[in-house]
C-alpha cells in the first residue's frame, strides 16, 4: 500500500488529483467546525453526551459524521440523506419496473438514476433537518429563539443551513468522483469516522490515567483488538471463491483451438457494510421511541419497560436480534447482486461451462449453493465484527464510546483497499510498461 501511494506522488497527474482530494477533505473538516446560527453548542454537546451513548443510532449517526452532529454544525447532517437515497433507490430499482428500466439502459440509465437519488437525498434532508430542529428545540433547548418572527426566521435559517451543508458535502463527493481519488462518497464518510478516531483514543488514555491497575491492560487489550480485526477485514476483503469455467472449443478453418480456463470470482464479503447499516436502522427504532417518550426510571413494570430493556443495546436480546438481522439483510443484499439464472444463462450464451455441471438449471443451482455457502460466511463474519464490541460495552460501560469499533474500522479498510485498488489501477494505465516487464 505504502509503495502505492509512492509511486502515485510521483506522477504528477495522481499527486494533483491526491491533494484535490484532500482539500475536499480539509474543507469538509472545517465545515464540521462552524456552528449554525441561532444553536447554543454547549447544551447540544451536553445533551449528546448523556444520550447518544450505548451504541444507539444517536451515536451511530454521531459517528459517521464524525462528531458534528453532537455539534449541531452546518455538516451535521453529513453524507448520510444521499447514503439513505442511495439505499432507498437500489431497492427500489428491484421492485419497481420502471426503475430496473431505467437500470438496464446503459449509462443513461444511471445518470437518471443518479438525478432521481439526487431528488431523494435533497427530500431526505429536509425531512431530517426539520427532524433535527424539533429535536434541538423541544429536547436540547438548544434554539435561542422559538417565539414569533424571530423563532420562525431562527427556524428556517437552522433548517436551510442543515440542507444547504448536506448539499454541499454531497457536491464536494461528487467533485471527488471527477477530480480526485477513490469514490467520493466514501472518502467524506472515511474522513468522519477517522475523525473520531482521536476521541476514542483520548478516553483510553484518560481511563488508564485515572485507574492504571485494570484499564492498562486492557486499553493494550483494546489495541490488540482493533489490529487483529484489521487483519481480519483485509484478509476478508480480499478472500474470494473461484468457479471454475471451460469455454467450449472452437474450429477456425482447419484448425481447432482448446478452449480457455477461466473462473468466476466471487467475493466472500461482497456486500461490504451495507447489511450493518440496514440492521442498524432498523434496531434504532425502539431507541428513537424512546427519544419523545423517556422511560420512568421509577417504573419496573409494564410492556413498555419490558420492551425497551429487551431492546437496550446493553442486553444479550439486542446482540442477538442484531447479529440474525445482519445474516438476514446480507442475504438479502446478496440477492439483489448475484442472480444465479442470469449467470447461468450468460455463460450458456457464451458458450461455456462449469466443469461436471450441465449447462441451464444444474448450473444456476450449483451457482445458488456456492453463493448460499459463501453468503453465510460472510454474514457471520459481519455479524461478529458488529456485536463483538457490544460485548465489551457489556462488561464495562466506561468503553461505551468505543461501541462502535468494529463497523467503523470495517469501514474504514473497505475504503482503504479500494483507493489503493483505484490508485493502482491508475498506475497500470500511465505506466504500463514498469508494470507488466
Amino acid at each position: 500500500m505504502f509503495e502505492t501511494l509512492r509511486n502515485a506522488w510521483r506522477s504528477p497527474d495522481l499527486r494533483k488529483k491526491i491533494l484535490y482530494t484532500l482539500l475536499m477533505i480539509i474543507i469538509f473538516r472545517l465545515g464540521s467546525a462552524i456552528t449554525v446560527p441561532y444553536l447554543d453548542s454547549s447544551a447540544v454537546g451536553s445533551w449528546m453526551t448523556s444520550n447518544a451513548t450505548d451504541g444507539n443510532f444517536l451515536e451511530y449517526l454521531n459517528t459517521m459524521t464524525g462528531g458534528a452532529l453532537s455539534k449541531a454544525t452546518i455538516f451535521c447532517l453529513s453524507i448520510t440523506p444521499y447514503i439513505n437515497a442511495s439505499i432507498i433507490i437500489q431497492l427500489l430499482t428491484y421492485a419497481l419496473p420502471p426503475l430496473e428500466r431505467l437500470q438496464s439502459e446503459g449509462e443513461e440509465g444511471r445518470k437518471k438514476l443518479g438525478k432521481i437519488t439526487a431528488y431523494v437525498s435533497l427530500a431526505l434532508s429536509a425531512f431530517m433537518s426539520y427532524a433535527y430542529y424539533l429535536t434541538l428545540k423541544s429536547q436540547m433547548h438548544a434554539v435561542k429563539y422559538t417565539e414569533g418572527f424571530e423563532g420562525v426566521f431562527a427556524a428556517v435559517v437552522i433548517v436551510v443551513s442543515f440542507m444547504a451543508g448536506s448539499s454541499l458535502v454531497v457536491w464536494m463527493g461528487n467533485r471527488i468522483n471527477d477530480k480526485g481519488v477513490g469514490n467520493g462518497v466514501s472518502m467524506i464518510l472515511f474522513a468522519g469516522i477517522v475523525a473520531r478516531f482521536p476521541t476514542d483514543i483520548g478516553t483510553l488514555v484518560r481511563l488508564t490515567k485515572d485507574n492504571p491497575n485494570p484499564y492498562l491492560f486492557v486499553s493494550i487489550g483494546v489495541v490488540i483488538f482493533f489490529v487483529g480485526i484489521i487483519g481480519f477485514v483485509v484478509f476478508m476483503n480480499e478472500s474470494e471463491r473461484k468457479i471454475a469455467i471451460q469455454q467450449a472449443k472452437r474450429v477456425v478453418g482447419n484448425k481447432q483451438y482448446a478452449g480457455q480456463k477461466t473462473y468466476i470470482p466471487i467475493k466472500i464479503c461482497m456486500s461490504g457494510v451495507m447489511p450493518i447499516i440496514f440492521a442498524m436502522s432498523f434496531m434504532s427504532l425502539p431507541s428513537t421511541i424512546q427519544l419523545f417518550k423517556p422511560l420512568d426510571p421509577t417504573v419496573t413494570s409494564g410492556f413498555y419497560y419490558h420492551f425497551c430493556k429487551f431492546f437496550s443495546t446493553q442486553s444479550f436480546s439486542y446482540a442477538i436480534i442484531y447479529f440474525l438481522l445482519i445474516i438476514g439483510f446480507n442475504y438479502f443484499y446478496v440477492s439483489m447482486q448475484y442472480n444465479p439464472i442470469e449467470i447461468a444463462n450468460n455463460l450458456r450464451q457464451s458458450n461455456s461451462a462449469i466443469p461436471g455441471i450441465r449447462p441451464g438449471k444444474p448450473t444456476s443451482d450449483y451457482i445458488s449453493r456456492v453463493l448460499s455457502k459463501i453468503t453465510l460466511v460472510g454474514a457471520v463474519f459481519l455479524g461478529i465484527i458488529a456485536i463483538i464490541p457490544i460485548f465489551t460495552t457489556m462488561i464495562d460501560s466506561n468503553l461505551a464510546s468505543l461501541s462502535m469499533g468494529g463497523t467503523t474500522i470495517l469501514i474504514v479498510v473497505s475504503v482503504a483497499l479500494e483507493t489503493v485498488r483505484s490508485l493502482d489501477s491508475q498506475l497500470m494505465m500511465r505506466a504500463p510498461r514498469r508494470f507488466l516487464r
